[in-house]
């Protein structure tokens, strides 16, 4: 069953177990990260933490809310996330009923993709408070994360705008740097839909609106996150993981919709008339402060929030953090996307420790030479999947998510003279090492057994492997022996 909102979560987590409700009086200025990034660390995640004395605040702060594969799964519901990646497969990739008795047979499929669409509600929780004058952002406890960041920043606001040209709905997960009360500037990177919806409107000479979504269901928070195709509206992949629509009231001074049961909401616009402005720096997931760069200014019309609302942070910096576990589901929700573009992959990890994008470790069937090569260049074509730094590619028998296996098959059966390509293509922005902002180079390592076609000349040698009786023998014989 979907949560209704943030509050319904904490519940459940309280039930299970996963949260740690903080006594102390903590501030909102780097001590919350603190806490939380040395909870983060410890093994598995550690809980979610639930700050109830927030030093100038009555609101608690929620972080850590999504840092572990056990409550990434109770948030989305799912214990198989990849079931959720088929659910999206059908979505983009709908089969065409050439019969009557196909049509009946889609008949339950259309209705479950019915009741995921988003339902517009005329009244909710979150219009229990509107404040249209006299406004403050700073009334709710938002982090300064890290000792040199230029200020406070939202960092799990569900942020949305529409495309000024088509209306489609863009949800994403961008940082919000506070510049006063009333203005926020709004990280939307080069490759974003949101810088998209930025530029369009600039070229219309538009006002683009903006929401600012806290909280909800937990399910809202991830979906922001995700590499959606432009086309997707992040709420109806929320209703598909839900299997039920998400409930969206109608903004007060814009004219955009977003959930009815979000602990706070800021309403506003860009002027994109209006000069970008100084953002940064920010202490950011790559474990470097990115620097100040110029973004768009959003103007506040309105902000709305709940009764006793509960304000939802994530904190990003040197992994693993939270998004280690975010980017983890990210990982296994999008694989039968990839499969279906590509069905000799067989699995592919993208290490926290690489921050997502600069490392991707695919296993595959090989079938041709340079049959590695072939995809990772498909790789570099898929979305955000654009941005890899490095990409290395494996025999399909290598588990590509366990590091001494990943180090002991590249380490042998690549001959870096023969097995890397050098390429050129864009870079996450984040990235500090290129010399220019947003476009370096890549590296795509052949690790797979090579082949004559190949120009391998030699003969490849055998794996080393115990005999099947031997083993069959010792695993009878184990438990007797002592040793565990």
């Amino acid at each position: 069953m979907p949560y209704k909102d943030l509050r319904e979560f904490i519940k459940r987590l309280e039930k299970e177990k996963e949260l740690v409700r903080i006594k102390e009086e903590i501030s909102p200025i780097l001590e919350i990260t603190e806490v939380t990034d040395r909870t983060c660390k410890l093994p598995g995640g550690g809980k979610a933490l639930l700050f109830e004395r927030v030093s100038g605040y009555s609101i608690p702060v929620l972080t850590n809310m999504l840092g572990s594969e056990k409550r990434i799964k109770l948030a989305l519901g799912y214990e198989n996330l990849e079931d959720i990646g088929w659910k999206l497969y059908k979505l983009l990739r709908p089969e065409i009923p050439h019969t009557f008795l196909d049509k009946l047979k889609r008949l339950p499929e259309l209705k479950k993709l019915n009741d995921s669409l988003p339902r517009t509600v005329k009244d909710g929780p979150i219009r229990e408070n509107i404040k249209k004058e006299k406004i403050d952002v700073l009334e709710f406890p938002i982090l300064q994360c890290w000792p040199e960041d230029g200020g406070r920043y939202i960092t799990f606001g569900q942020v949305i705008t529409e495309d000024p040209e088509s209306g489609i709905r863009n949800v994403g997960l961008y940082r919000v740097q506070v510049l006063s009360p009333t203005e926020l500037a709004l990280h939307w990177q080069i490759h974003k839909d949101g810088n998209h919806h930025y530029w369009k409107a600039k070229r219309l000479g538009k006002r683009l609106e903006v929401a600012i979504a806290i909280g909800g269901d937990p399910v809202l928070s991830y979906v922001a996150s995700a590499p959606l195709p432009p086309e997707v509206d992040e709420y109806l992949f929320a209703g598909l993981i839900r299997e039920e629509g998400v409930e969206l009231i109608k903004g007060i001074t814009i004219d955009l919709e977003y959930p009815a049961h979000a602990e706070i909401v800021i309403e506003g616009y860009v002027d994109p008339a209006e000069p970008l402005v100084d953002e940064g720096p920010f202490g950011d997931h790559t474990g470097f402060y990115t620097p100040v760069d110029k973004y768009p200014k959003m103007h506040i019309t309105a902000i709305l929030h709940r009764d006793n609302p509960i304000y939802l942070a994530t904190i990003v910096g040197k992994p693993p953090q939270e998004d280690k576990y975010i980017g983890w589901a990210t990982e296994r929700i999008f694989l039968p996307l990839i499969k279906f573009n590509l069905p000799e992959v067989v699995d592919y990890h993208l290490p926290a420790e690489g921050c997502f994008h600069n490392f991707c470790f695919v296993s595959i069937k090989k079938r041709f030479p340079g049959h590695a090569y072939k995809v990772a260049y498909a790789l570099l074509g898929l979305g955000l999947m654009s941005l890899e730094k490095h990409i290395v590619v494996f025999d399909e028998d290598i588990n590509v998510h366990d590091i001494g296996e990943v180090l002991w098959a590249w380490g042998n059966n690549v001959d870096p003279a023969r097995d890397m390509l050098i390429l050129k293509g864009p870079i996450d922005v984040l990235d500090h090492s290129t010399s220019e902002v947003g476009f370096g180079g890549k590296v795509i390592i052949d690790a797979t057994t090579k082949w004559k076609e190949e120009g391998y000349t030699r003969e490849w040698p055998k794996v080393i492997e115990m005999s099947k009786e031997v083993k069959e023998k010792i695993d009878r014989l184990w438990k007797k022996l002592g040793i565990e």
